[in-house]
């Protein structure tokens, strides 16, 4: 019988922004033997998400990927080989199994069992996933919407912000979209229901969000930080939330980039800005799973994927996320 080989993507030196394709290596090397209570996993779908630049860019952040390491993802796939009797043979599971194509994990590394036979396993990792929990928990715990608020999400298109409209929207409120392309506005119109959908590349954004919501914003769901998010913070409405869960806006931390100050338009129209990082929150990761899964059963909310096959197109996979080549949730699909 022929041995089986894990190839992985692995981090070889720390990139001073977006990461790229030279910054990572593809390898091969042997599996090694399971220890007690680990399980073996053969990759079937892996994440790319924007938080990766993070990871890799800045080595302040507690959540790190050293050079040397296999690059962090979340990945689904099936359980082939097991010393632990929670996960037998044949389990499909969705976990922090990294950017290969096994892994050899403790079962502290599965965030949960994908045991529904009728919603594809690739959605685990998107709608269902990483992106998705995130909108859904963010958006509740920070966002607080209620019927008849006017909520700005920029990223709209992507798959946080495509979700965070959608989850609004059913909550009663009126969903403005920042986003790219004429074909994400479109996209953004007619998959993800916004209201209204504005170009960031257009002239005088801060013009047009004002025109957009005449009443203010209630709450800000902001992916970008940057020029983005100064044309948005002048329309805050009393009491409004603001939740910090991306800066893709900023191609580098360091030196760490100036802006207008936002204090007083906080204090004077008594609004809440927080960060959001969904690790924070995993107590309740379950509940809002099983929320988005009855809310796709019923068709009330629409996603939108975007694949590329092989293993040997993960290196480029963060810089094109970067460069808004992507139409939906980036995902990387292994074949045998």
């Amino acid at each position: 019988m022929t041995e089986i080989k894990n190839q992985a993507v692995v981090v070889t030196s720390r990139p001073s922004n977006i990461p790229q394709a030279e910054n990572f290596e593809i390898q091969t090397h042997p599996i090694p033997a399971l220890d007690a209570n680990q399980i073996l996993v053969k990759n079937q779908w892996l994440s790319v998400d924007p938080a990766m630049r993070g990871w890799l860019a800045d080595a302040n952040n507690y959540l790190s990927v050293p050079a040397g390491d296999v690059m962090r993802s979340l990945a689904v796939g099936t359980v082939i080989a097991s010393k632990h009797t929670d996960f037998p043979e044949g389990t499909q599971v969705m976990g922090w199994f990294g950017w290969q194509t096994h892994a050899v994990v403790d079962a502290s590394a599965v965030v949960q069992k994908i045991t529904v036979a009728d919603i594809p396993a690739s959605l685990y990792l998107g709608v269902l996933g990483l992106n998705g929990i995130t909108a859904a928990t963010a958006l509740d715990k920070i966002g607080q919407p209620q019927a008849g608020d006017t909520v700005v999400v920029s990223t709209a298109a992507g798959g946080v912000g495509s979700c965070v409209g959608q989850l609004a929207k059913m909550q009663g409120c009126r969903t403005v979209g920042i986003t790219s392309s004429p074909e994400k506005m479109q996209q953004c119109k007619e998959e993800f229901g916004y209201d209204d959908v504005l170009s960031y590349r257009e002239p005088d954004l801060a013009t047009r969000i004002a025109r957009a919501c005449p009443d203010g914003i209630n709450v800000y769901f902001d992916n970008t930080s940057g020029a983005i998010s100064d044309a948005v913070m002048p329309q805050l409405a009393l009491h409004a939330r603001v939740v910090v869960c991306g800066t893709a806006a900023i191609s580098s931390w360091d030196p760490v980039p100036s802006g207008p100050r936002v204090e007083r338009i906080l204090l004077t129209r008594r609004a809440r800005m927080q960060g959001f990082i969904l690790f924070d929150h995993m107590d309740t990761y379950p509940h809002y799973v099983h929320q988005l899964e009855e809310a796709i059963r019923q068709g009330k909310l629409h996603y939108r994927e975007d694949i590329s096959q092989g293993l040997e197109t993960a290196p480029a996979a963060i810089a094109e996320l970067y460069s808004s080549q992507n139409t939906g949730k980036r995902l990387i699909q292994l074949h045998d």
